[in-house]
């Protein structure tokens, strides 16, 4: 039987209590809730953001990327080509060609990223379902087309399938430049307007898609390639077959998961929850001070019945753990209510989307949310640690009391 902890039950259920001990026991039970409710819906939405760049970018990229550890491109064949793909847990591998080029179209022009893709290219990414207006494939009765991002067609004004008004694309050559002949100084290729994709303003703004072929032409880069996009097989590990594929290619190439192609994104959704971690769990701190007055308070309050206990037998530490048992049961119970809240608001987040963006651009309407397990957990953790904080002075204070001043 625990001693300590029944009489601190009783003190915490005691309706003899001083009404402003009770007051002040009831207001700090309340602030560990709402603290603790806040830090849980506060890191779910965090969480619910990453998911939510991990969704955007997926339709995007690839499992698994090659690129050149150092320069912009790198030099293909035959053979290289055919190691990577008989590599196990490689299902497609994806030719790419990508660089800055000024595209016109009418009176209009703006720079933007020209993205030459094999014909394989969209078997492995989900962007053929976000194409709102005509299609994904970039070669079609014998003509090249180009797919485009929907920033880019409102910014040029384009109109899809128009064999009327090609899309004009311009592009440094390298060679020497003439001031007699200006023009010559760029390659200049004419591709139809093809469909018109709509992923994420990022990509909508600067990204056109072009066949392999018409960017190898226009960029001039023969076979190098900026990079080889790779799907992985189902079954394999991505983790497993990147490892090979380093094992394979050396440390003159560069190949990133998902998340390591967008890791400063990522780490800094990581580093803002960990700060709004670190302000929370201060605030919740604060709003703790309140159980280290009312066990101050309860301690003056019961100097008799600690006496009697010392006089009694009781050890210093039985009576110390009596008013940490209480402080905890105060915090516990506060904490109780506040992550069951915690649950409750974020399941109804889910669930129906109470709170919205506020953005008539944004990818969903309301705030995605995602509840872990370890939040639960750390939450926990700093609701001990804050109670053991702020209960340990007058814990330590009711043990070292005197039983003949008090008797």
């Amino acid at each position: 039987m625990n001693v300590p902890f029944l009489i601190a039950k009783r003190y915490f259920f005691s309706r003899k209590k001083r009404n402003i001990i009770s007051i002040i026991s009831n207001i700090a039970m309340i602030g560990v809730a709402v603290g603790s409710a806040a830090l849980i819906i506060v890191l779910s939405v965090f969480n619910g953001l990453e998911d939510l760049i991990r969704e955007i970018y997926s339709s995007f990229d690839p499992d698994l990327k090659v690129t050149a550890a150092e320069g912009k491109s790198f030099e293909t064949d035959t053979e290289f080509m055919n190691r990577i793909r008989n590599t196990p847990g490689v299902a497609v591998v994806s030719e790419v060609i990508e660089d800055n080029a000024l595209l016109r179209y009418n009176d209009r022009q703006m720079v933007v990223k020209v993205k030459g893709v094999s014909e394989n290219f969209f078997q492995q990414n989900e962007i053929a379902q976000s194409v709102v207006e005509g299609n994904t494939e970039l070669i079609y009765n014998d003509t090249y087309h180009a797919l485009i991002g929907r920033g880019v067609q409102y910014q040029l004004s384009i109109r899809p399938n128009n064999q009327f008004v090609p899309l004009q694309f311009l592009y440094p050559r390298n060679t020497k430049f003439n001031p007699l002949n200006p023009e010559g100084a760029f390659n200049s290729l004419n591709i139809t307007p093809g469909g018109i994709f709509a992923i994420e303003r990022q990509y909508d703004d600067a990204y056109v898609f072009v066949p392999l072929n018409f960017a190898e032409e226009l960029l001039e880069y023969g076979r190098r390639r900026t990079a080889l996009e790779l799907k992985v097989e189902q079954g394999f590990r991505i983790e497993q077959v990147k490892r090979q594929l380093q094992e394979l290619l050396g440390p003159a190439f560069k190949i990133q998961n998902s998340d390591e192609q967008h890791t400063s994104l990522l780490r800094a959704v990581k580093v803002e929850k960990l700060f709004v971690f670190i302000t929370f769990a201060f605030i919740l701190f604060i709003a703790s001070l309140n159980i280290f007055f009312s066990l101050s308070m309860l301690v003056i309050d019961k100097k008799k019945d600690i006496a009697i206990l010392a006089s009694m037998g009781a050890t210093a530490s039985t009576i110390r753990n009596i008013f940490l048992f209480e402080g905890a049961l105060v915090a516990f119970i506060g904490a109780a209510y506040g992550l069951t809240l915690g649950m409750l608001i974020c399941n109804l987040q889910q669930n129906f989307g109470l709170v919205s963006m506020g953005m008539a651009t944004s990818v969903v309407e309301a705030y995605p949310v995602k509840m872990e397990v370890e939040d639960f957990i750390f939450t926990g953790l700093a609701i001990i640690i804050i109670t053991l904080l702020v209960s340990i002075r007058p814990a330590r204070k009711a043990a070292a009391m005197s039983v003949t001043e008090n008797l």
